[in-house]
């Protein structure tokens, strides 16, 4: 089978196709996927580069954590899927290429009105998004989300879920057409996040926040794509008992200082997550939650996917090109098979 194959560790350039082993028959409650499309993520580039390795079992050299596509076969003990049925989910890498065999446990079926390359902008934003503000962190009705980054893939599924579900909605981004690309989805507030408001002046950027919650306390729930650059700024924003959870590091990993007694005195809680490493139950979990809570409001029309561009698997190179120029509003789909 054609796979995306990360030749060497580094640069763009260092991509190519090749030519390689097909996976094994599906065994079991296995499924093998004929791939039609996949996400392209940051995590991607980030392990082109060779700082995230795939965990034990997934291939090192093919990247890919979302998919969509349909099955070619099933094990023995598969119930909820039979060959030809669309379906997309998630892996821990691998999804780059032409066949990918995963459980099924990890599928979801694609909604009617979705194409394959709708469908595979979905799984890993809207499985993290979901996960993160209303499963980990409780998000409810009523309450105040804060996004960073809220042009990226996470933060608009994020965006979307939060206004499907009656939440006042403020984000940031550097970049102001991104903010106001994001008002076509509903975002009630947009700060911009430039000349290092959040960074170097964290009590206005708190302020500001507290003025455009609904409670005027601050934001009940921070989903934060950008990690230590804000954290100080976030615990500022933070509302009583609110609850901050780290998803991304696109800032940096290490925060130098913070206030530590207003995380006391606010009762905040401050949460890691992470998607890819997670053990197989806990994803199939998190894939349960989405199938029961997200795929009524894609079906519906009610939270779409966002492309920005699609390229061929042959334009991988620039496709992560693309990624890395910050440019994208939204997700960047490769296409591995057209139609």
């Amino acid at each position: 089978m054609r796979a995306v194959y990360i030749a060497e560790f580094g640069a763009a350039e260092n991509l190519e196709i090749r030519e390689v082993q097909n996976p094994s028959a599906p065994r079991d409650t296995e499924v093998l996927v004929r791939v039609k499309a996949a996400g392209l993520n940051r995590a991607d580039i980030v392990q082109r580069k060779g700082f995230y390795p795939a965990p034990e079992g997934f291939p090192e050299r093919i990247p890919g954590l979302e998919f969509a596509g349909e099955i070619a076969a099933i094990g023995e003990n598969v119930r909820n899927f039979k060959v030809g049925d669309r379906v997309f989910g998630i892996t821990a890498g691998g999804a780059q290429a032409e066949f990918l065999l995963t459980e099924e446990s990890l599928l979801a079926a694609i909604p009617e009105n979705l194409s394959f390359v709708e469908a595979a902008a979905v799984p890993e934003v809207f499985i993290t998004a979901y996960d993160a503000a209303f499963d980990q962190c409780e998000l409810r009705a009523g309450e105040t989300l804060l996004i960073h980054a809220v042009g990226s893939g996470v933060g608009l599924a994020a965006l979307q879920l939060a206004k499907a579900h009656n939440i006042r909605t403020i984000g940031t981004s550097r970049t102001a057409d991104k903010l106001a690309k994001c008002a076509e989805f509903g975002l009630d507030c947009a700060i911009l996040a430039a000349d290092d408001l959040i960074e170097n002046r964290p009590s206005e950027f708190a302020a500001k926040v507290r003025s455009e919650s609904a409670s005027g306390k601050g934001a009940d729930v921070i989903l934060d794509l950008v990690g230590a650059k804000y954290l100080a700024a976030n615990i500022e924003a933070l509302a009583p008992r609110g609850r901050l959870i780290s998803v991304g590091l696109t800032g940096g990993a290490i925060a130098e200082k913070f206030n530590l007694g207003a995380v006391l005195t606010k009762r905040a809680r401050i949460i890691g997550t992470v998607l890819r490493s997670r053990p197989p139950a806990e994803k199939a979990r998190a894939n349960r939650v989405f199938i029961e809570k997200v795929l009524p409001l894609l079906a519906a029309g009610k939270v779409r996917a966002n492309i920005d561009r699609i390229f061929s698997i042959d334009e991988v190179k620039k496709a992560h090109q693309y990624l890395e120029s910050n440019e994208s509003f939204g997700k960047v789909i490769l296409e591995i098979e057209a139609g």
